[in-house]
């Protein structure tokens, strides 16, 4: 279904500004426990829906902010093509503004790129009450500053996103998953050596047993790049990478122990830390599930060179994300007055005071 409610949406905007009323922007919700706890007055924005412009031939994908992966998916899907960053729902109303907004990406990011590196443009409705557009529709645009990106993993503090253009890929010939058993060392040494070789690999995974590794591509490519790697061939593997680790359905994310997203060099050792692990990446992105204060977690993370953010469970009244260098929450601070001087777009949800 295709509907364009920007009229409506900056109308609303419009009039919270007059009211100085906060708002807390939402699509089909899939994402509202991330971050801090959404703040304000709900701007429903799941109605803002539709493809706008779909080209395969250019690999191209353009749709408003409101309209779901589903149905995004399902339209490359006939195509033969697929969004690279393989983008995790966690849940089914979840929308393609959800997603910019929260810079979600999935198994195959290291590899094929992350949601930053695949939006081409966007149309924007700033906490001004204005309607702006950035970017294009191509790769090559040298046309001012790269705004489109900024939006992605904002969180929504900078402006709605009311449509967005994507780099779409065609979806691989042939895919195989391998698996073996190795300790968190050893694992984290086969997948930076991986990385290291023209080998076709589109994902990694440690879950503290097995580390898996999948393939994808042309079928010789992948058949001989299975005979270099070896290991046991993963029956479901689709569903493995796609419910398991994707979407979160891995028994290592059951349970209310608080998540913690860990960001770090892919070729940092095991990070002592009490809970548990899971590594993704090619190691660059670790979960643990663990009771840890937040700041004994930060600490052992920093050292290492990376950063901490609690993704699920625990205190969202506290920080969620890694404090900033005081240098770098200026930089934030000028960026929300630029786009939103009321604070008036999810305020507090990426920091508490912006």
């Amino acid at each position: 279904m295709s509907n364009d409610d920007s009229e409506r949406l900056q109308y609303a905007v419009c009039a919270a500004i007059a009211a100085k009323r906060p708002l807390a922007i939402r699509g089909g919700g899939s994402k509202a426990f991330l971050g801090r706890a959404p703040q304000g007055e709900p701007l429903d924005v799941a109605g803002h829906s539709g493809i706008v412009n779909y080209q395969p031939k250019e690999l191209v994908l353009t749709a408003r902010g409101g309209t779901t992966l589903e149905e995004i998916e399902s339209a490359l899907a006939e195509a033969g093509q697929m969004l690279p960053f393989e983008p995790p729902r966690f849940g089914p109303g979840a929308t393609l503004g959800g997603t910019i907004a929260c810079g979600l990406s999935g198994p195959a990011r290291p590899y094929l790129g992350a949601a930053r590196d695949l939006v081409l443009g966007t149309r924007v409705l700033t906490g001004r009450g204005e309607i702006l557009r950035f970017g294009g529709e191509v790769m090559k645009n040298v046309a001012g500053y790269d705004v489109s990106r900024l939006m992605t993993g904002a969180y929504g503090t900078l402006g709605v996103l009311l449509e967005l253009s994507l780099k779409v890929l065609p979806a691989p010939a042939a895919t195989r998953t391998l698996s073996q058993e190795r300790d968190p060392a050893q694992a984290i040494e086969l997948m930076n050596r991986w990385a290291g070789r023209p080998l076709p690999v589109t994902a990694t995974c440690y879950d503290g047993e097995r580390l898996y590794v999948r393939l994808s591509g042309a079928e010789k490519g992948v058949a001989q790049a299975a005979a270099e790697i070896g290991g046991e061939p993963l029956a479901g593997a689709e569903s493995f990478w796609r419910e398991k680790i994707r979407e979160q359905g891995h028994g290592f994310f059951a349970g209310n122990t608080p998540l913690w997203r860990l960001s770090v060099p892919q070729a940092a050792p095991p990070l002592a830390l009490p809970g548990k692990q899971l590594i993704e990446w090619g190691g660059a992105q670790r979960w643990l599930r663990s009771d840890a204060p937040a700041d004994a977690i930060r600490e052992v993370v920093t050292r290492a060179g990376g950063h901490a953010s609690l993704f699920r469970g625990g205190d969202r009244s506290g920080e969620v994300f890694h404090p900033l260098p005081a240098v770098l929450m200026t930089l934030h601070r000028r960026l929300k007055q630029a786009f939103d001087p009321d604070g008036l777009l999810n305020p507090g949800r990426l920091y508490a005071d912006l």
